[in-house]
């Protein structure tokens, strides 16, 4: 049972991980990247759709994305959803393609993301020690029940706190190298 929590407890630290890169894939950086769209919906016939799923979006060049809509007649509609997120890209619409450029960021606002990547960063900070906070009651409460002895419950929270400096050193590293990606002028 022991073995259990702390698999457990692992799995939740390392899906906190990849929601954190998840996160960090959308924040935008000085190149091209169709991920920094995945937040943005179009209104389809009456609903709020992912852009992702109404176009293809390619980088030919480092600098910009091209928006190839799978149906031309939302060309408009995807533009105008583009202008309005705030994401600070200004499209435009030839009739087949719709060209995004990536202007270079200024300093100001490569703070203001590096400050948006601290806060996710913090975020899954908090959700790897709740993980271990959660595996940690349950030892206790194995303990207290009689399921597992004292040492057995003291070697769980051992490993749980060998986790989570694991994982909290990852989301760090995760972390030092979007900063590094962000400053690259």
């Amino acid at each position: 049972m022991p073995d259990e929590t702390i698999r457990h407890a692992e799995d939740r630290m390392s899906k906190a991980l990849a929601a954190l890169g998840h996160e960090f894939s959308t924040v935008r950086t000085g190149r091209a990247s169709g991920a920094i769209l995945e937040k943005v919906t179009v209104e389809y016939y009456g609903t709020q759709t992912p852009l992702l799923q109404m176009a293809s979006v390619a980088a030919p060049e480092p600098q910009s994305l091209v928006i190839t809509p799978y149906d031309k007649s939302v060309m408009g509609a995807i533009e105008k959803a583009i202008l309005s997120s705030d994401l600070g890209l200004n499209p435009s619409n030839d009739g087949n393609v719709i060209r995004v450029p990536f202007p270079a960021l200024n300093e100001e606002r490569r703070k203001e993301l590096v400050k948006v990547c601290h806060t996710y960063a913090e975020a899954a900070r908090v959700a790897v020690r709740n993980s271990r906070r959660e595996a940690n009651d349950v030892f206790k409460r194995m303990e207290k029940d009689g399921d597992i002895g004292k040492d057995d419950a003291r070697r769980g929270e051992t490993e749980a706190q060998r986790l989570t400096d694991h994982y909290i050193r990852e989301v760090d590293e995760l972390l030092k190298h979007k900063e590094q990606e962000i400053m690259e002028v």
